[in-house]
């Protein structure tokens, strides 16, 4: 992205007047260091957990996911 039309851009983007493509969201992503689908989180919290997770390791992910999962099998009973 040029710099010198990087501020116009993204406050068109801001204010809802045009949507960035997915790749461009992805080199913004890049740039703040943040996973790609942060952009699609719903609530801060999901975004924390989001950018969390990114960082995690595979092995780390699969626990983390089975974890859940028998969280989730528990909080039913």
């Amino acid at each position: 992205m040029d710099e010198s039309s990087a501020s116009g851009r993204m406050n068109h983007y801001e204010k809802g007047r045009h949507v960035p493509d997915v790749e461009t969201l992805r080199k913004i992503a890049a740039e703040l260091n943040v996973p790609l689908n942060y952009f699609f989180c719903e609530d801060e919290l999901s975004a924390e957990l989001a950018c969390l997770i990114s960082k995690l390791d595979e092995e780390s992910k699969k626990s983390l996911i089975s974890e859940l999962l028998e969280a989730k099998g528990n909080g039913d009973a």
